[in-house]
C-alpha cells in the first residue's frame, strides 16, 4: 500500500529539522513539509483549513474547541515553548514599576488572542490580581506589519479593545505617550536599538521566570500541532505516527545541545546554559505528551474561558487525540 501523502506547514526549528532534512520519517506518511513563519501558518490554517498538517497556535486551538468550533485534532507535541515575563514593556514616566500598576492603563499588544497574551493575562491575573478589565487595550502593528485576530473575537462588555486605524503603530504610539505599556509577542524595534523610554516591567525576568515555574509547574507551550480533522477521521492511525516522528526529531534536537563538538566554538557558555536548564527543570525539559505538561494545558484551559476567548474551561484531557503516547 501507498504512503499517506499529507502536506506539514511548520518553521525550522531543531526539534523539526529532523523531518524536514529526512533524517526522521514519519512511518506510512509521506510528508510535504511547507517552510512558513508561524504568523502566516496559523492564519491560513485558521481560516482557509490550507494544510493536512500545522504547527498552531495553542490558544487559538483551546478556544476553538471551548466554542465547539475547531475542525483539528492536535496531538501533544509542543513545538515552542517560552516564559512571556520579559515581553511586557513599559514606558518611562507611566508611573508601572511593578505589575499591579497596570491596572488603568493603557496597554498595546499585536495580537489580543495569542498564546503568548494569553499566558501573559494569566500570569498578571493569578499571579498579581491585575484582570484583563484593568487595563485599556489597544490592538494593531508594532511597528508596521499589521495581524488581523486569529480568531474571531467576542470579548465579554468588561474589555476595553480598541483597534489601530491608518498610519498609527503601537510603537508609535507608545513614542508618543499614547501608550503606557506594550505586551509584545515580537521584540519592539525602539527597544533593539536602545530607544531612551522603554524598559522591561521586570529587567531581571529570568529570576522570576524561574520562581513562576517553580511555584505554578508552568512552562508555557505556544505551540502545538494539529490535523484537519477530516484527515483524522479518514486516517485515525496518522496521528500516532505522527506524534512518534515529531517526539524522534525532537529527542535528535536536544541530544545534540551536549555535543562538544558541535559546540566547540561556544563552550563552555552554551554548554552551562544546557546545565543550568537541567538544573531547573530537569533532563526531560522540552518533553512532549500530556501528563508532563498537564499543569501548562490545565492553564490555558482555564485562561481561555477566564478571558472571555471560550464559553467554558477546556480539561487538558480533551486536548489532544486519544491513543498516540
Amino acid at each position: 500500500m501507498a504512503n499517506l501523502k499529507l502536506t506539514l506547514a511548520c518553521w525550522d526549528y531543531d526539534r523539526t529539522r529532523p523531518l524536514i532534512d529526512g533524517r526522521v520519517q514519519a512511518e506510512g506518511i509521506d510528508l510535504d513539509i511547507k517552510l512558513l513563519r508561524p504568523r502566516q501558518i496559523f492564519q491560513r490554517m485558521l481560516d482557509d483549513k490550507e494544510f493536512h498538517v500545522s504547527e498552531l497556535s495553542l490558544a487559538s486551538y483551546t478556544a476553538l474547541k471551548g466554542r465547539d468550533e475547531c475542525p483539528f485534532v492536535a496531538i501533544p507535541v509542543a513545538l515552542s515553548k517560552i516564559f512571556r515575563h520579559s515581553c511586557i514593556y513599559v514606558r518611562e514616566g507611566s508611573g508601572i514599576k511593578k505589575p499591579e500598576d497596570l491596572k488603568g492603563k493603557r496597554v498595546g499588544t499585536s495580537q489580543y488572542s495569542s498564546t503568548a497574551l494569553v499566558f501573559m493575562r494569566g500570569m498578571l491575573q493569578h499571579d498579581y490580581g491585575v484582570l484583563d478589565s484593568d487595563m485599556h487595550w489597544f490592538m494593531g502593528g508594532l511597528h508596521s506589519f499589521v495581524e488581523p485576530p486569529l480568531i474571531p473575537l467576542n470579548l465579554p462588555p468588561r474589555v476595553k479593545l480598541d483597534f489601530l486605524s491608518g498610519g498609527q503603530t503601537l510603537e508609535g504610539m507608545f513614542q508618543a505617550g499614547e501608550l503606557d505599556a506594550l505586551l509584545s509577542v515580537y521584540i519592539p524595534n525602539i527597544f533593539l536599538n536602545g530607544t531612551p523610554g522603554i524598559a522591561r516591567l521586570w529587567p531581571d525576568f529570568k529570576a522570576v521566570e524561574q520562581d513562576y515555574y517553580r511555584r505554578t509547574g508552568i512552562f508555557p507551550i505556544m505551540h502545538t500541532v494539529a490535523l484537519r480533522d477530516d484527515v483524522h477521521r479518514e486516517n485515525p492511525w496518522a496521528a500516532k505516527s505522527l506524534y512518534q516522528a515529531f517526539s524522534r526529531a525532537r529527542d535528535l534536537a536536544v541530544d545534540g545541545l551536549y555535543d562538544t563538538d558541535a559546540l566547540r566554538l561556544a563552550l563552555p557558555f552554551l554548554l552551562d546554559h544546557v546545565e543550568e536548564t537541567w538544573r531547573v527543570f530537569g533532563k526531560d525539559f522540552w518533553a512532549y505528551g500530556l501528563e508532563p505538561n498537564r499543569p501548562t494545558l490545565a492553564a490555558i484551559g482555564r485562561y481561555v474561558h477566564e478571558q472571555g476567548l471560550s464559553p467554558r474551561i477546556v480539561e487538558a484531557d480533551e486536548l489532544f487525540a486519544r491513543g498516540v503516547e
